[in-house]
Formats: C-alpha cells, sequence, structure tokens
C-alpha cells in the first residue's frame, strides 16, 4: 500500500471535519425546526415560523431572573428548566392536546375547597393561554419569546402551587403551632417534580383532589352552608375551613393499628385496620380558651399568635414502648413551685399525707414538716419531690411511656369526679385516662405480662414495676374540632386551645369571599 502524503492527510481531516459540522449544523437545523414547526401547528400563527430557539433561550432566562421572587416553588421550577436546556417544553407538551386550557378550569373550582383561585393567578393564566389561541394576538418575534417564556413560568409556578395545596394544605403546621411535634410530610422537590412531568395534567390533577371520606363529608357540609346548633352559618363555614385544611395535611396515621386521642374530644381511641376497637373519656390539659372567650368569629388580633397556655397537652405523634406500674411521680418544678410548696406551707403534714418525699442535693430529707415552707419561693427553690406509689399518687396505677419532647405520657388518675364533666382540660398537660386497664389489657393482650399488670395495680402494697411492650404501638394526640362521626353525623366540639382561631387567622388570606 503506498505512503499517506502530509498533503493528502491535512485534505482528509479537512473533508471529515467539514462533513462533522455540516452534520451538527442539520441536526441544529432539524431541532429547530422541529420546535418552530410545532409552534406554528399549535399556534396556526405565522410568526413561529421564524422561532429561534437560541433567541427564546435568552429571553426565558431574563423573564426567569424578572420573576423569581414571585415564583411558587422556585428552585423547583428552575431546575425543570435547566434539565430541559430552557425550552418551552411545558407548552409544547400540553398546549396541542387541551391540557393547558384545562388548568384554569381546575383552579376556578378552588372555591368548592373554600380556596381563592386567585392565589393561583387563574385570570393571569387563561389570559396568557388565549393569546396562543388567537393568530392575531402575537405579531413579533420578540413578542412571541417574551409570551411564551411567562407561559412556561406562569403554568408550570402555579401549578406547583395548586398542586401542593391539594397534596399538603396551605400551611405548614410546625410554622404556625409552638408545640406541634407531629411527623407532617411536605412538598419536596420529588413531589413537585412529579407535577411537571405529568403526561396527561387533567388525569394527574384528578388524582390529587382530596378523596377522604371525612374531607368529603366536611367539604359536602361547606357547598351546601350546612350549620350546627349554637353556631351561626358564618362560624359554622370557620369550623369546615379550618378542619379541611387539617385534613390536607400529609400527618395522618397509616399504620394498621395505632392510639388516637382527640384533645378537644376528650377521647381516645384504639384504632385496628381503620376501626376503632377500643374508646375512652380522657382528661387533657387545661388550655387558653376553656370559657370560650374567644370564638372563630370573636377573637382579637392576640389570639391570632399561638401562645399556649402552659398546661396545654401539645400534638405530637410518636411510639408507645413501655409501661410504668404503680408509677413514682417526679413531680415537675412548675408544679411543685406553683402547688406543692403552697400546700405544705398551709398544712405541715400535706407532704406526708400526700406520700411525697422531699430531696435536697440528692438526698432525703428525714423531717420535710420542719422546713418553713411559707419561707421557700420557686426563686429559692432548692429541693424535688417524688410521690410514692399509692392510692393517692396523681399518676395512678399506670403510665404509658412514649417519646417526646413535652415529656407528656397517658396516666391513671385517682382523681375520677372530672370523667363525669363535659369539659375535661383539667390536667398539667398529660392525658388521664378513663380505663387504663382496659388500654394495657388492648395493647398486652391476654397473657403473663397483662396478668402482671393488673395483679400490681390490685396490690395494696405496690412496688414500681417496668413492662416493655411487646411490639411498639403508635400514637398521635391531635386536634379536631369538626368530623363525621360513625353514622356520617357532623360532631363539633369546643376550640378549648384556641387553635382554630391561629389556624383560621393564617388561612384566611388563602380563602375565597
Amino acid at each position: 500500500m503506498p505512503p499517506v502524503t502530509k498533503n493528502k492527510l491535512s485534505i482528509s481531516l479537512i473533508l471529515i471535519s467539514s462533513f462533522a459540522l455540516l452534520l451538527t449544523f442539520q441536526s441544529c437545523k432539524e431541532k429547530h425546526d422541529k420546535i418552530a414547526n410545532n409552534l406554528f401547528k399549535i399556534t396556526k400563527n405565522k410568526v413561529f415560523k421564524d422561532f429561534d430557539d437560541d433567541a427564546y433561550v435568552v429571553a426565558f432566562k431574563k423573564e426567569l431572573e424578572n420573576e423569581k421572587l414571585k415564583l411558587s416553588n422556585e428552585p423547583v421550577v428552575e431546575a425543570f428548566y435547566k434539565a430541559n436546556n430552557y425550552l418551552p417544553v411545558f407548552v409544547m407538551n400540553h398546549l396541542a392536546n387541551g391540557d393547558l386550557d384545562a388548568i384554569p378550569d381546575f383552579y376556578d373550582k378552588a372555591t368548592d375547597h373554600g380556596i381563592d383561585p386567585k392565589l393561583f393567578s387563574t385570570t393571569e393564566l387563561k389570559a396568557m393561554i388565549a393569546k396562543f389561541h388567537d393568530v392575531n394576538s402575537i405579531k413579533t418575534t420578540d413578542e412571541a419569546y417574551a409570551d411564551l417564556a411567562k407561559l412556561e413560568l406562569l403554568a408550570t409556578s402555579s401549578l406547583t402551587k395548586y398542586a401542593s395545596a391539594m397534596q399538603f394544605g396551605l400551611l405548614n403546621p410546625k410554622k404556625i403551632y409552638s408545640r406541634y411535634f407531629t411527623v407532617t410530610k411536605r412538598p419536596d422537590s420529588t413531589s413537585m417534580k412529579a407535577v411537571l412531568m405529568a403526561t396527561d395534567t387533567r388525569a394527574y390533577l384528578d388524582s390529587i383532589q382530596p378523596k377522604d371520606p371525612q374531607y368529603i363529608a366536611l367539604q359536602n357540609a361547606y357547598l351546601h352552608g350546612d350549620t350546627f346548633d349554637g353556631l351561626s352559618k358564618e362560624e359554622a363555614q370557620r369550623y369546615l375551613l379550618v378542619n379541611m385544611e387539617r385534613l390536607r395535611w400529609r400527618n395522618k396515621p397509616y399504620e394498621p393499628k395505632y392510639v388516637y386521642v382527640n384533645i378537644p374530644d376528650y377521647r381516645l381511641d384504639v384504632f385496628e385496620n381503620g376501626k376503632s376497637v377500643l374508646n375512652m373519656k380522657v382528661c387533657v390539659g387545661q388550655g387558653r380558651n376553656m370559657n370560650a372567650q374567644n370564638s372563630l368569629i370573636k377573637y382579637d388580633d392576640t389570639c391570632a399568635i399561638d401562645k399556649p397556655f402552659a398546661r396545654e397537652t401539645p400534638q405530637l405523634s410518636s411510639l408507645i414502648h413501655s409501661v410504668d406500674v404503680n408509677p413514682v411521680w417526679n413531680i415537675p418544678r412548675s408544679i411543685a413551685t406553683k402547688e406543692i410548696i403552697i400546700e405544705a406551707a398551709k398544712d405541715r403534714y400535706y407532704l406526708s399525707n400526700k406520700n411525697i418525699d422531699v430531696y435536697k442535693d440528692g438526698n432525703l430529707i428525714d423531717n420535710p414538716e420542719d422546713v418553713d415552707w411559707s419561707t421557700v419561693t420557686k426563686d429559692n427553690l432548692d429541693y424535688d419531690f417524688k410521690q410514692r406509689p399509692g392510692e393517692d399518687n396523681s399518676l395512678g396505677k399506670i403510665k404509658f411511656l412514649f417519646k417526646n419532647k413535652s415529656s407528656v405520657y397517658l396516666h391513671d388518675t385517682p382523681a375520677k369526679s372530672a370523667f363525669g364533666k363535659a369539659m375535661r382540660a383539667v390536667s398539667h398537660g398529660c392525658v388521664r385516662l378513663g380505663d387504663p386497664q382496659a388500654l394495657a389489657k388492648n395493647l398486652f393482650g391476654e397473657g403473663e405480662e397483662f396478668d402482671t399488670i393488673a395483679k400490681d395495680m390490685a396490690s395494696d402494697n405496690p412496688d414500681p414495676t417496668s413492662i416493655a411492650l411487646p411490639k411498639k404501638t403508635p400514637i398521635y394526640i391531635t386536634y379536631v374540632t369538626c368530623w363525621a362521626d360513625e353514622t356520617g353525623t357532623l360532631q363539633f366540639r369546643q376550640d378549648v386551645y384556641g387553635l382554630d382561631i391561629v389556624l383560621y387567622a393564617h388561612l384566611k388570606k388563602f380563602l375565597s369571599k
């Protein structure tokens, strides 16, 4: 084979390079032609025949920069477009098939949820879509680039905002309540990306409409203008609105078995496979609105900020892991300063009569009645107090333990009279049980462990005993003031902690008038 000369090699390389450049140019041209032709086919507007990708991207990035602070879920929206080279992918995918036209129809129906469609820029979106259906509305390519960029951002930003409202609620409960410790899922990049990547937007929006039977019951009552005894129509509507928002929050039990305490209902249920298999009255912590001084209609601005009364039971989710039978009560300092030392000052034998031991520097004091308790205040209190097991122990015969930031638990009580009252917000924050032994039997089941619990609870000379549950059981302590009962009848309860007022005050800016 004859050797290749240097000149021939150079010519070959030039020809190859030229061919590659030609292929690249043709590829880019085909890509450009495809977008331009499709836009023309969709809009029938000849201005899109001259559509240039690069010029559009410049216009889009300018619009993105101008609107960044106004966009809902801006990081998700920007990441979506970055991954698609800032091209008009959403309009290309959803204008021709009618999906884009259907989106504002869903927004208009937000009033069925009590939500103002203006929240999703419905009017502006309709106007922008209309421009792309009118062949005479867009006159120049520069106008086409600007309008298409606006439509892309308006559609995707409003859509993620709407999807977030339907699936996660309008508000984050952790941001409005200071004692909210329930695991609650919030929208993230994955859930928001799913909105933008849906191939059939109408089907997707149908799929995210709240379908929980409780939600449907409240929504129907809201749309029909139902009222409750003792409430005006306006207040009844507000009850429904705040509880519909609660139902949109992603904080609901998902386990087959769990313990559920509803604070305003003063009730505990054990649910198994969606049905209550055990229920009982409970007493909860004292609240700021026990006398119903404030309502959803009548309240001042100070009620709109969550300022919990010190004894309010927190909202939380956790796992019950064990019980203490015949527990020792380690009396909190707050109770010691407000109650124990005051009673001890009145009656020198109060502590011994209540089986309360007093400690100083970790050492048991032999004769606490010799202390002049009238001179002890919260500022100079250097004593600790523990109540021994027994009939008078404030925790009763058993307490149920679960990890939480507020040091609360479920427990028995010797003060049974409160269970006969309608208003049972009477505790220091823990939940008192109407039938604690029944709960123990449900959680432990028949067997040696429960037999030990029952025997120890009946003992006249009790010793404290800790027993772990064979299987940790989820617990949800929640706050719901309106719901449909087993018969479908709507129930409502007094807003004893004023948490409806706090929620409504934050929610009303999003509501339809």
